[in-house]
């Protein structure tokens, strides 16, 4: 598998409703430096694991909409807006942020991840921006 196709395979499954979804695409020493809206962190596998499972129990579904997607060797960059419906409010799909991440793929697992996010406006300048 192509690195591209590792990170496709990340944000192509159901990851509102897929409990191995981080087992299967990351490597278990993988690191994520993010900068958020809310701050720096460092994420590790665990810490991945755990923040999908908030997603799990906050979003009955999580859809990721691709502007860019770019594989230079082992690194893969992605550009993306994430969407999201509720349980309570299942028929409105809602914006959650813009993404641009940098992962770094080894033995077809991520390892290694550079994100910065913004939390999305529902602007229709800014989606189409995306």
């Amino acid at each position: 598998m192509t690195p591209k196709q590792v990170v496709q395979q990340f944000y192509s499954s159901d990851l509102a409703n897929n409990t191995e979804a981080v087992d299967l695409c990351f490597h278990k020493d993988c690191t994520l430096s993010w900068h958020s809206s809310k701050g720096f962190n460092v994420l590790d596998f665990n810490a991945l694991k755990l923040v999908f499972e908030e997603v799990r129990k906050m979003y009955d579904t999580l859809r990721f909409e691709t502007s860019h997607l770019l594989e230079d060797g082992n690194m893969v960059t992605i550009r993306y807006t994430s969407y999201f419906t509720t349980v309570e409010n299942p028929n409105e799909e809602m914006p959650l942020a813009h993404f641009t991440t940098i992962w770094e793929v080894k033995d077809d697992k991520i390892i290694k991840g550079f994100q910065m996010s913004q939390l999305a406006d529902s602007c229709s300048e800014s989606l189409n921006s995306f």
